[in-house]
């Protein structure tokens, strides 16, 4: 009987202290800040939306610079729009990544955009970096998430070749 005791007050205080842990756990991982879950919950409502307006608007680059690349006139024009797939698609994939990990659904719906020339299309990059540099500085400065942050400094380097690019294209055309 004693014997029989024992066990089960062993079997008890095992019992209690596992459901202790747990409960500690859990507790602790209801504590944790935001950014320690890497999840959507961390990002502010502004870095949600450039988000979502970064990758709408690298797939209309990709789109459209498939569409310079194959029907431009201007071998410049075609080689600026080979770069804009090249370049627009590596970000729209890291940006992927970034939203994967943080939790965040991004649109996937592929643009459809059409222009009359390779001055139009022109003047619609030179137009679209000019917004999407601002937009990509701005995050990278008052952003709240250090990869989003990141990644938008290092992209905004980027769009600003893209511009200058442009700007140099646009004037071979006129």
């Amino acid at each position: 009987m004693k014997n029989r005791l024992s066990i089960l007050s062993r079997f008890s205080i095992t019992a209690i202290a596992l459901g202790s842990l747990s409960f500690a756990w859990s507790a602790a991982a209801q504590n944790r800040s935001p950014s320690q879950t890497g999840s959507a919950a961390s990002l502010t409502a502004n870095d949600k939306t450039f988000m979502r307006k970064a990758v709408k608007g690298g797939m209309m680059e990709v789109a459209m610079g498939k569409l310079a690349s194959e029907q431009g006139q201007s071998a410049d024009v075609k080689k600026f729009g080979e770069r804009m797939v090249t370049d627009h698609s590596k970000a729209n994939d890291e940006l992927k990544s970034i939203a994967e990990k943080k939790g965040v659904k991004l649109p996937s719906k592929e643009p459809s955009k059409k222009w009359k020339s390779d001055k139009d299309y022109m003047d619609a990059m030179l137009k679209d970096h000019e917004k999407d540099l601002a937009e990509f500085q701005k995050e990278a400065k008052e952003g709240t998430d250090p990869d989003l942050k990141e990644f938008a400094e290092r992209t905004a380097k980027v769009i600003q070749e893209h511009l200058d690019l442009a700007r140099e294209t646009q004037s071979k055309l006129q």
